[in-house]
């Protein structure tokens, strides 16, 4: 099989994102996931351009990677200044990283509106860079900045620009759709006529942007032309419309269109890496994410459920596992009799088909009423335990009242007074919080943490209410999703009423008896005091 290597720029190019920053600390731990994942190269950034940069590169000159190679980024030499004396290059010359990625200008409007340089000039600020860092003992990747731009304005110079680089030692030319205005049919065209000009022995490479939804797609035109480098970020980060997205090239290139890019064991980290990235960065990975996404092999029709049963490849493209992924069975209004079974059996319930009828009915009953389960495998795994008589409640609630105080000068307080049962002990608990949840949550957590200390490591990571009647003003009904991790899965939960704060309970409450094993009370560690 044909080689096809990676390319990870999330550290520098998908930091440009909205809302995206990492700790130097942090993108070592990212460099390590992209090791592990089989990554060849990373893109760590410009070593010179602020001390956070500065730091990360002397971290990673410390650490031990298994294969990916680190490399640094910067751009030709500036107009009027001798390679060797311009302080970017300078800088990349004295970085430990072997590699170095020099972007340069191709398009004329770039060279007229922002460098204002001659295309001659330009031609000579790329030789004369490439030749210096290469005489420093770096191996240079050459990145064509707006090349499909410049392919659309003026063929015959953008391919002068290759030329250059490439006469001057640059080991690999990835061409960069740097607005991500190209289709995949403009990208095919022109990565063909390039080989056909450059010939086979220069390798090239891609480097796409997401502005038309076409980041992935154009990636894999690149290398069907020829190109065998392609870059990108994980889950797609970036500036705008993000980058090209490494977590859905990376399968596309190896179990459709069978080149070699990683071990079989390292794809199957694949939806693990997607994840921890996402985490790190503390941005909700998008459920419907292709490959990685909780939703990417999920299944909610009845019809499509069976079918899954009776052979995967009914309505699954590949196996989930060699992404890292799973099937899941959504339970929804449109669920038979085989979406249940199925749940049941995946979380070890025993129950016959009159079991599962019943189940059918109240699911569609209570979607009926706003419930919204598919979003909420606990609250219906705990629906399920009650159904065949496996559930035994962590506590019996005899009431709750919440205070919410304005007062002078506009500070606003909170109180919850919580009354339960817990292995037949009475518990009279208040909390005060900055808003009803979390004071309730408060007020929980003191009673039965005391018998069950490992809910302490339940955090809520997420809060979602949902108006489901508009029509009735501030008398509406409302659904309330919460988010629960114990720090290695998590899960959600839901609550359903017109009031609020009921909701927001059944949902908490739901969260944290699901954080058992079986979803029932087990024997408590140890009693109060």
């Amino acid at each position: 099989m044909d080689k096809v290597k990676l390319y990870d720029t999330t550290l520098r190019d998908g930091m440009q994102g909205h809302g995206m920053s990492l700790s130097a600390s942090e993108k070592v731990r990212v460099v390590h996931a992209l090791d592990r994942l089989g990554v060849q190269y990373v893109e760590a950034g410009f070593p010179a351009s602020n001390p956070k940069e500065a730091e990360l590169f002397g971290l990673l000159a410390e650490e031990k990677l298994e294969q990916a190679t680190i490399c640094a980024f910067g751009m030709t030499r500036r107009r009027g200044v001798e390679a060797a004396e311009d302080e970017g290059l300078r800088s990349l010359a004295e970085t430990f990283a072997p590699v170095v990625t020099l972007v340069g200008k191709t398009w004329s409007l770039h060279l007229e509106k922002v460098t204002k340089v001659s295309p001659e000039e330009n031609l000579a600020m790329i030789d004369e860079s490439i030749r210096f860092l290469i005489g420093e003992g770096k191996t240079v990747i050459y990145d064509a900045e707006h090349f499909f731009d410049a392919w659309r304005a003026d063929q015959a110079y953008s391919l002068e620009c290759l030329q250059a680089a490439n006469a001057a030692g640059a080991a690999n030319l990835s061409l960069c759709d740097t607005n991500g205005s190209s289709l995949p049919v403009d990208v095919a065209s022109a990565v063909r006529e390039v080989r056909l000009q450059l010939g086979e022995d220069v390798e090239l490479g891609c480097h796409t942007h997401n502005d038309a939804e076409c980041g992935v797609a154009n990636s894999l035109a690149a290398v069907a032309e020829g190109a065998r480098l392609v870059q990108g970020t994980m889950n797609g980060y970036g500036e705008r419309c993000g980058n090209a997205n490494l977590v859905s090239i990376l399968p596309a290139l190896q179990l459709k269109l069978g080149y070699d890019v990683v071990s079989p064991e390292q794809l199957a980290q694949l939806s693990t890496t997607s994840h921890y990235l996402a985490e790190l960065l503390n941005v909700p990975l998008n459920p419907d994410q292709a490959y990685v996404g909780r939703n990417a092999f999920a299944h909610k029709g009845g019809m499509h459920v069976a079918g899954v049963a009776a052979d995967s490849r009914t309505f699954e493209h590949l196996e989930p596992s060699t992404v890292g992924n799973q099937t899941s069975v959504l339970p929804s209004e449109l669920s038979g009799k085989t979406t249940i079974l199925q749940r049941a059996k995946s979380i070890g319930l025993e129950m016959d088909d009159e079991s599962a009828r019943k189940a059918i009915k109240l699911l569609k009953e209570r979607e009926h009423q706003g419930y919204h389960y598919e979003a909420a495998e606990a609250s219906f795994d705990l629906l399920l335990r009650k159904l065949t008589g496996e559930y035994e409640p962590l506590f019996r609630l005899e009431g709750f009242r919440v205070t919410t105080e304005m007062r002078e000068g506009g500070a606003v307080e909170t109180e919850a007074t919580l009354r339960i049962l817990v292995q037949n002990e009475r518990h009279l608990t208040v909390a005060e919080g900055n808003g009803p949840v979390n004071a309730l949550d408060k007020a929980l957590r003191a009673a039965i943490t005391e018998y069950y200390p490992h809910l302490s490591e339940v955090e809520l990571t997420g809060y979602r209410v949902r108006i489901l009647d508009s029509d009735h003003g501030t008398g509406a009904g409302t659904r309330v999703l919460l988010d629960s991790t114990n720090g290695e899965e998590t899960w959600g939960s839901i609550g359903v009423s017109e009031n609020i704060i009921e909701a927001s309970w059944e949902a908490l409450v739901d969260s944290l008896e699901f954080a058992f094993p079986k979803g029932g009370r087990p024997e408590p560690e140890d009693g109060p005091g």
